[in-house]
């Protein structure tokens, strides 16, 4: 099978292959312009004859289980994320497919971390053929490299139900780690000695995969309540010693910067978004848990208290900065897709206003309209972006891919999205004439700060006009460029060949972008 075959240049100018490892797919042709046909994908039809009257599906091992599962070659097996850097079922998984000799598998995760780096010998042997999902560090660095048997796939966290739901991608054994379950498989996170917070990202496969797995260390009498996912999906329930690593769920950026650059650029996104009407009394935000971040959303609480305004709901991936602002009262809600420290897994579990979601609730592309288009103003990263607001989020400009798309994308459609991002790093320019990656295509991006200057795109002409006279230094994208390539120089383009090694997905499921083998 072919990696991949007939390569068109697409909507966004990006040259992409229609066949991935022996299926087509439909090239990017603009945003809003490719409308799904037909019905959702359905898995077989179950009967309760075939499970047990006393409910109790439990089975002695996780390779007892995958073996009944019928775990054979080429069939996708999926996981989540929602350990992180403590996930240990995954690598189990692929131990126990090695083991059996079993090959050519395409896994499919909701995100890999360091910890998957395991996995490699087994992408070299030809157990695993090939990743769709985020793939990080070392991973990353090993598709970069053209090393992976198959084509690598990135989606977006509702890109990757999108493709579930649509039949895209058809999940044959789907195993979900979850921190408290029944023998009957209802499960949740954020109970157990290993609460990793919600189980959202497993929702897809739960609901969609011909078999389901739920494994866990913290087995408790029927119902486990709450339950994220519903025992009536799940085939077999495993009980193992430990199911994942709680603490290593705390990302490494999500600490409040201490950069003067970075607080800086913090400052000034809060001040442009109060001086221009952003923020008001009942608005909502949507903003990571690295540290540039978390320092905006600590001076957007002050702008509110001055105020003595409410946000009505925080998007978040949480931590115990935005749970800080639920409980002194600046804001409603937090509807939470991913929780990243203890205090957001407290929280979520005491706070009825600390909601749980999953990619459906909040990014699924193809559904009855997209709550991701109900925040008023969306804060993110990013790698790289361009003098046509462009930007990427999965590759650096060396060409490595070296991080996940995750909630990005699909955040991008609310009502303002600002990229709060360094004038260089390293002292590489981050704006740079085209995108290494098109992750974003720039009609989705609104406003560009950098320590040196505020650039909105010109198609926001509401917000330069309100911009106008604020005191803050509003500048143009050519402007910082050149700014950033008088300190720096003029960056070297990345040394590329013209061997495809992973796409990118946009949120419709159409093939955005390449990604190109980086040569030595």
């Amino acid at each position: 099978m072919k990696k991949y075959d007939k390569v068109v240049k697409n909507a966004a100018g990006r040259q992409v292959p229609t066949i991935i490892n022996g299926e087509e797919h439909v090239p990017f042709m603009g945003v809003g312009k490719h409308k799904p046909a037909g019905r959702k994908y359905a898995p077989r039809i179950a009967s309760c004859a075939d499970y047990p009257e006393d409910g109790n599906k439990e089975v002695s091992s996780l390779k007892e289980a995958l073996i009944n599962a019928g775990l054979r070659d080429g069939m996708t097996i999926s996981t989540h994320h929602h350990f992180r850097d403590g996930d240990l079922i995954a690598n189990q998984i692929f131990d126990i497919a090695h083991e059996l000799g079993v090959k050519n598998l395409r896994w499919f995760p909701s995100a890999s971390f360091p910890c998957h780096g395991h996995l490699i010998p087994y992408l070299e042997d030809g157990t695993i053929n090939r990743i769709e999902g985020s793939m990080n560090g070392a991973l990353g660095r090993f598709c970069s490299e053209g090393k992976m048997a198959g084509l690598g796939v990135l989606r977006s966290h509702g890109g990757r139900y999108q493709a579930v739901q649509d039949g895209e991608v058809q999940i044959d054994i789907a195993v979900i780690a979850a921190p408290t379950a029944d023998s009957f498989g209802n499960a949740n996170g954020v109970n157990g000695s290993a609460a990793c917070g919600l189980l959202g990202f497993a929702l897809a496969d739960s609901q969609y995969a011909d078999k389901v797995i739920v494994v866990t260390d913290n087995l408790v009498p029927f119902p486990a309540i709450p339950w994220q996912i519903h025992g009536n999906y799940v085939d077999y329930v495993v009980k193992v010693e430990q199911v994942g690593i709680a603490e290593k769920i705390i990302s490494g950026t999500t600490k409040i910067t201490k950069s003067p650059d970075r607080l800086l650029i913090a400052e000034m996104t809060a001040r442009f978004c109060e001086a221009v009407g952003l923020i008001h009394d009942g608005f909502s935000y949507q903003a990571g848990a690295g540290g540039t971040a978390l320092s905006i959303g600590n001076y957007f609480g002050d702008i509110l208290r001055k105020n003595r305004w409410k946000a009505r709901f925080i998007r978040a991936g949480s931590n115990k900065y935005p749970v800080e602002m639920l409980e002194e009262g600046l804001v409603e809600y937090i509807l939470d897709g991913q929780t990243f420290d203890m205090e957001g897994i407290r929280s979520m579990r005491e706070n009825p206003n600390h909601v749980w979601t999953s990619p459906f609730t909040s990014y699924n592309y193809h559904g009855k309209g997209n709550f991701a288009s109900l925040v008023d103003v969306v804060v993110l990263g990013a790698t790289e972006v361009d003098v046509n607001f462009n930007a990427n989020v999965v590759s650096h400009s060396d060409g490595y891919l070296l991080h996940g798309i995750g909630g990005w994308q699909n955040t991008l459609f609310g009502k303002t999205t600002i990229l709060p991002v360094p004038l260089f790093r390293d002292r590489i320019p981050v704006i740079r004439d085209e995108v290494t990656t098109l992750c974003a295509p720039g009609e989705m991006i609104d406003v560009i700060v950098t320590e040196r200057g505020i650039a909105i795109n010109p198609l926001r002409k509401d917000l330069i006009t309100k911009a106008n006279g604020i005191g803050l230094p509003v500048k143009t994208i050519q402007e910082l460029k050149k700014e950033a390539e008088a300190i720096c120089g003029v960056p070297d383009k990345p040394n590329l060949s013209n061997e495809i090694v992973a796409v990118i997905k946009w949120v419709d499921g159409t093939v955005l972008d390449s990604v190109y083998k980086v040569l030595e």
